[in-house]
């Protein structure tokens, strides 16, 4: 519904290692599904994708050949990114579900988010400086949690709608948390597992009402009601709180 959607290829310690720029760091990854280098700057994050077996000194060649071309990427990123209430640091808290988890950054070898002993665990080399890899590995997190907490609930509640579903897609979203086509495909903005769970309960369950009623007439309001009793005060907490999930 809003915020933009992580990258393709996401940030993976265990594929990838880093190259000392001038004033910035350049995350390589490595895969067989290439055969050129292909570089790209997006949310403050320089990576580069290349064939698996090209050489380091090649890949270093390529980003000293493209410096002032990064350089003029992170300056029109900085320029233009808005300011933000978080600042990635330890002690920050995240909602999951319901739940707010503390943020604990800690120093090290590139490592992914992960949900440990009740606190969200990012390493990162220089934790000061990196913050822009601690907002992408969080939001690679969510994106992970999401494919997977949407699809149960689908799986779960699909039944007792009494429909048949299609593909089921994660994804962004600008200004709404699902939608449907006739063919039974659903379509979810991976920040709603921010929410609480009944509020994510309540999105799925609209989604799959829409596809016994594509508008939002008594009959539509009717069947989500006959699967959710109490809908109108999870359609209530979206309406006032939506707007707050996100980075």
């Amino acid at each position: 519904m809003n915020k933009p959607l992580i990258n393709d290829i996401a940030i993976n310690a265990e594929q990838a290692d880093l190259i000392e720029g001038q004033g910035y760091q350049v995350h390589i990854v490595r895969t067989s599904r290439r055969k050129t280098a292909s570089m790209k700057v997006e949310d403050g994050v320089v990576s580069i994708v290349v064939p698996k077996s090209l050489a380091h000194e090649r890949i270093q060649s390529l980003v000293e050949a493209k410096h002032q071309w990064i350089i003029e990427k992170l300056a029109i990123y900085q320029a233009s990114k808005p300011a933000s209430e978080k600042h990635y640091v330890s002690g920050e808290a995240f909602p999951y579900l319901g739940r707010n988890y503390r943020l604990k950054v800690l120093q090290g070898e590139l490592k992914g988010a992960k949900l440990l002993n009740g606190r969200m665990t990012v390493t990162v080399p220089e934790p000061e400086a990196q913050r822009h890899y601690v907002r992408k590995s969080l939001e690679n997190w969510y994106l992970r949690q999401a494919q997977k907490k949407i699809r149960e609930k689908v799986e779960r509640y699909r039944t007792v709608v009494g429909v048949e579903t299609g593909v089921i897609r994660i994804k962004e979203f600008k200004s709404r948390w699902g939608s449907c086509t006739p063919y039974g495909d659903l379509e979810f903005n991976w920040l709603i597992v921010m929410a609480p769970n009944r509020i994510v309960d309540y999105v799925v369950i609209h989604e799959l009402c829409h596809l016994i009623h594509h508008d939002h007439s008594p009959s539509f309001w009717k069947e989500v009601e006959r699967v959710m009793p109490d809908y109108l005060e999870h359609k209530e907490w979206l309406k006032e709180h939506g707007h707050r999930l996100g980075f």
